[in-house]
């Protein structure tokens, strides 16, 4: 906590003290733990994203299932399904997207850089939204095949990671905007 000294105008000439503090504090950080069977803190966190009402059991299930599917669909590659599910998740990750900016009465499409963990969490809710819209038996089944899809480069996710990517592109005019 900071003290600043500042004099006022009084007869007296006194020092008034006044505290200058931060009006809200940064949350702390939440440690995730790795998962149980790979040791992964990204599982945990894609498990933590793919989780309705705290039914975390639930979608550790669904996700081990939809690597071994994807394990015997893609049993011609030499590599594990969680190194696939990685690779997947690298080529749906976006690098740049678009923020509003309202300058004078205007409104423009400022492109600019993703920090890091927002990048792996928007990979993440990409590959499970996407994969929830497919038809499919199980959600397994539907995120096996949104995995392979983005391993392929196609597919929902990638198409979205796409798009962001030619709006940036198509705005970057309005760099000089960037906050």
């Amino acid at each position: 906590m900071a003290v600043e000294e500042q004099r006022c105008k009084q007869p007296s000439g006194q020092k008034l003290q006044f505290n200058v503090t931060m009006r809200k504090a940064k949350p702390k950080k939440r440690i995730i733990l790795p998962d149980p069977v790979f040791g992964d803190v990204r599982v945990s966190k894609f498990v933590n994203h793919l989780m309705y009402d705290g039914k975390k059991n639930t979608s550790y299930r669904i996700f081990y299932s939809a690597l071994e599917l994807v394990g015997k669909k893609m049993a011609n590659e030499e590599k594990a399904p969680l190194e696939i599910w990685k690779e997947a998740l690298a080529k749906v990750t976006p690098q740049v997207e678009v923020k509003s900016r309202r300058i004078g009465g205007a409104t423009f499409q400022v492109p600019t850089e993703i920090r890091a963990d927002r990048k792996e969490s928007i990979s993440m809710k990409n590959l499970i939204i996407f994969a929830r819209k497919r038809g499919g038996k199980t959600m397994a089944d539907k995120l096996c095949a949104e995995i392979i899809d983005a391993y392929n480069e196609q597919g929902g996710a990638f198409k979205r990671k796409e798009d962001m990517h030619r709006m940036a592109e198509a705005n970057r005019a309005f760099a000089h905007f960037r906050f």
